[in-house]
């Protein structure tokens, strides 16, 4: 990989995203032998988050690790941001402090763009405003790629809060990279104009939506994102909108389930749904380490893996 930053799926090549997810491929092998590297050996990596974060934080300091690089999480909260001190400043002490990779999550769409463009460091964007979130759409690819192999004419239907979803929208981005046919399916206040322009179907009948689907991606109602009413109740948006047993069974016989976290039990999805045979949620977690070792990699040591 000869490029600074990932900043986006949008970004991205589909050669690029091959090389990603068969570099993954490899970290993942390592993952289940208990193997770590040293390729990324006197390397630093700082995680900077402007939101809060379990699994993609963790994952990354983890895949840092992995690879043998040290890791240091600024905690926004407790740092001089709170005394008014800019991203691009922040950035360029980080820089100063020989930081090679800066993994940022922010609340505004553009800013990882942003910092990219006044840091050394390669930066990687893990989540910006209602945007992109790159690395969980490369972690579902991956997901699905490790069940069904080739994704050509596969069916994929992401189901719930599209309109303030970044992972919906990096989703819609991968997927059709690599051959699937995607739909996106909401009640028309949760659906963002112009999301068809990615190359999705729209949809507001998830029953409909779901026949013969073989990848269903429920995601959660972003509470946090959301000032006003967009449905009644959550008991009718789960009548209408929630991933239960019954309505999987309207899907393809090889289907399974993803969610990009955190589960909202009894809203987007049921329990059983998410404990299923079915569930492939765990497993993305452990590809998300493998992915995000990838990135890393990939990004330091372009070609030259471990």
């Amino acid at each position: 990989m000869k490029r600074k930053d990932i900043l986006g799926i949008a970004d991205l090549t589909r050669a690029e995203i091959n090389e990603i997810l068969s570099t993954a491929n490899v970290m993942r092998d390592m993952l289940d032998r208990s193997e770590k590297s040293s390729s990324l050996r006197g390397k630093n990596v700082t995680t900077l988050f402007y939101e809060n974060s379990t699994r993609t934080r963790n994952s990354f300091e983890t895949a840092a690790k992995n690879l043998g690089a040290s890791t240091t999480g600024i905690s926004v909260a407790a740092s001089s941001v709170q005394k008014g001190e800019s991203l691009v400043d922040t950035g360029k002490t980080l820089d100063a402090l020989k930081t090679d990779v800066i993994v940022i999550r922010h609340s505004v769409a553009g800013s990882p763009r942003l910092l990219a463009g006044v840091v050394k460091a390669s930066v990687i964007n893990a989540g910006d405003g209602m945007n992109e979130h790159p690395s969980q759409a490369l972690l579902d690819g991956l997901t699905a790629q490790r069940h069904f192999g080739n994704l050509s004419g596969k069916k994929v239907v992401i189901v719930g809060d599209i309109k303030h979803s970044r992972v919906a929208r990096s989703d819609v981005r991968l997927f059709g990279m690599l051959g699937a046919s995607v739909t996106v399916c909401a009640p028309y206040s949760l659906l963002p104009c112009g999301i068809d322009g990615l190359g999705c179907d729209v949809s507001t009948d998830f029953d409909k939506s779901i026949r013969g689907a073989n990848i269903v991606i429920p995601l959660r109602v972003q509470r946090e994102r959301i000032f006003g009413a967009y449905f009644s109740t959550q008991e009718e948006y789960h009548e209408y909108y929630g991933v239960t047993q019954k309505r999987l069974g309207l899907c393809a016989d090889d289907y399974i389930v993803m969610h990009p976290g955190p589960i909202n039990r009894g809203s987007e999805i049921t329990g059983e749904v998410a404990d299923g045979d079915k569930s492939m949620i765990l497993e993305q977690v452990t590809n998300g380490v493998a992915v995000r070792m990838a990135m890393l990699d990939l990004l330091i040591n372009g070609d030259n893996i471990l």
